[in-house]
């Protein structure tokens, strides 16, 4: 059965399942999860606990030796199985399969995974797993769900604070929601519950954003100047690599210059969005960003990319000479700010 993040501290107060599986790459809320369902097992006198880590030279015989074997106090166990990669292989795909079709009674699984890519989630030990297992697929905190996320949590410490304080933490701990906990909690310790004031936010809360290159798009299609110039700022302050930043971008604008011209054609939107495979965030983002955004606007801003490339290549054209990084940023306006 699959189970909503949110809904796991109601599930665990009725009942255990023998199987969970949670998948996502937003760490701390994974992590959480992990540590409800360890708890609540402890709690239910499963005190062993087996932690097997698949790697490189896994053996997946250790898997059904481990839920064979019984414990060495005759308590229950709490097998942990964790697959960093995500990718357990053609071996380890029939092992699972095998391995959640005779689940020991004496025995609690929990198995744990990042983000499933769209070709990983069809494969069958996946399906094995969706229907043997509580199945908590955790999605990533967007940045326009991360000031009611951060609500959400002060609200736990009996503290709140109004819009504008929520957007100022939330543009200091963009993309490492780790961070964002910590400085939540740092909030607690520093001041008594009741609603917090913009200064002692200010005062308090660390820039510990990590910015993400691929994020960077999403600034460029809403058409978010403030939070575009502080990403690549952010981006060259960490030393991201010029041509990754570069080549997100460009892509981005090729791949708006695609649907532009398809709905010249007569096209519609949903087509074409479809052909390029292009869903969630980003999909919603597009709409309006081919509206602001004209085909003239979006060629010169291909032309300028290759031009931008030739400057981070060290073959500065004339018309573009200076800081590569300053000529990223006018590249991004040319579609952030396109009317």
């Amino acid at each position: 059965m699959q189970l909503r993040f949110d809904a796991l501290d109601g599930h665990l107060a009725k009942t255990l399942a023998p199987l969970y599986v949670i998948t996502s790459d937003e760490h701390l809320l994974a992590l959480e999860a992990a540590d409800k369902i360890r708890r609540t097992a402890k709690a239910q006198g499963f005190y062993e606990r087996e932690i097997l880590t698949v790697e490189r030279s896994f053996k997946w015989g250790a898997l059904l030796a481990a839920n064979q074997s019984q414990s060495l106090f005759g308590d229950k166990k709490l097998i942990d199985l964790r697959i960093p990669t995500g990718k357990p292989g053609k071996d380890g795909g029939q092992a699972l399969q095998d391995y959640v079709a005779n689940l020991s009674p004496d025995n609690l699984t929990l198995i744990t995974l990042p983000k499933l890519d769209w070709a990983t989630q069809k494969a069958a030990w996946v399906g094995s797993l969706q229907q043997a297992a509580v199945y908590i697929d955790i999605p990533l905190v967007e940045r326009n769900q991360l000031p009611g996320w951060i609500s959400m949590r002060l609200s736990l410490q009996q503290q709140s604070a109004d819009r504008q304080s929520l957007d100022f933490i939330a543009d200091r701990v963009e993309g490492n929601l780790l961070a964002a906990h910590q400085e939540i909690q740092k909030l607690a310790l520093l001041h008594p519950a009741g609603k917090l004031s913009f200064e002692q936010i200010h005062d308090a809360v660390l820039n510990v954003a990590r910015y993400d290159v691929f994020k960077l798009n999403e600034a460029m299609l809403a058409g978010d100047v403030a939070r575009l110039v502080r990403m690549l700022n952010g981006l060259k302050g960490e030393g991201e690599a010029l041509p990754l930043v570069l080549w997100a971008m460009a892509e981005e604008i090729r791949t708006l210059l695609k649907l532009k011209s398809g709905m010249a054609q007569g096209r519609p939107l949903s087509a074409l969005l479809k052909e390029y495979r292009i869903w969630g965030p980003r999909e919603k983002l597009m709409d309006p960003a081919l509206r602001r955004v004209s085909l003239a606007n979006l060629r010169a801003a291909l032309q300028e990319a290759s031009q931008v490339d030739k400057m981070v290549k060290g073959l500065r054209a004339k018309a573009f000479a200076g800081d590569p990084w300053d000529a990223l940023l006018q590249l991004g306006l040319r579609v952030a700010k396109a009317a």
